[in-house]
């Protein structure tokens, strides 16, 4: 009795664990669909609706800290427990980075820079699937489907570095691009946060299964051969 009412718990958690990120991915989603088209109006319900994420983030790590009180789980039970509550957490701040995006197209009230603009879509875009990828790894706990999301930040950090150069060449060819430049990197500086913080998912994934965080969590997995 006390396990099936403790699997019940789990599965509670995995779906709510699932709805913030889908929160956080639509977030992170709006808000360089917003910076890209000017939007300023839709900008500020990105902006305001982080209030529901901390809510929804707020209430799962208590429902996380009540199951790991009541029903005494062990070993992987626990590791997937004390992962859970970590992700809240990173799953938070990447709702925080999508605000900021968000706060910056206002602020900046719109930046003109079309191409790096649709560069810095595509990277929003590409952060966000690599969350909906990393998570549905957790819950499945498929720690080689994480280690490739860890992979592809390499990715996210050649973007980050080709509109860092594209945007200092844009400042040296005009001052006046300045303030443009400076919305624009703080812009994909976040981003590029938010994509680390999606790493440290995956590598919650692998903590799970093998118990262990940093390299060696690496040296102990056992991926099966096609």
């Amino acid at each position: 009795m006390p396990r099936k009412s403790l699997d019940h718990e789990l599965q509670i958690i995995r779906d709510d664990l699932l709805l913030l990120s889908s929160m956080v991915e639509t977030a992170l989603i709006e808000s360089v669909t917003v910076l890209r088209d000017h939007d300023m109006e839709k900008s500020r319900v990105v902006y305001d609706n982080d209030a529901y994420i901390n809510a929804k983030r707020f209430e799962l790590e208590g429902q996380i800290i009540v199951t790991i009180a009541t029903q005494a789980p062990v070993l992987f039970d626990l590791r997937f427990l004390a992962s859970a509550l970590n992700i809240c957490t990173e799953l938070e701040r990447i709702g925080d980075y999508a605000k900021t995006i968000a706060r910056i197209n206002l602020i900046s009230e719109g930046i003109s820079i079309p191409r790096l603009l649709t560069i810095s879509y595509d990277m929003g875009i590409k952060v966000s699937d690599m969350l909906h990828v990393a998570m549905t790894a957790f819950i499945q706990s498929n720690s080689p489907s994480a280690v490739r999301i860890i992979a592809d930040d390499d990715i996210i950090d050649s973007m980050y570095r080709q509109i860092y150069s594209e945007l200092m060449n844009f400042v040296v060819r005009n001052a006046h691009n300045m303030d443009r430049a400076n919305y624009l990197l703080w812009v994909v500086h976040n981003l590029e946060r938010a994509a680390d913080r999606v790493t440290n998912i995956c590598e919650r994934t692998i903590y799970v299964e093998t118990g262990e965080l940093g390299d060696e969590a690496f040296s102990n997995l056992h991926f099966p051969t096609k």
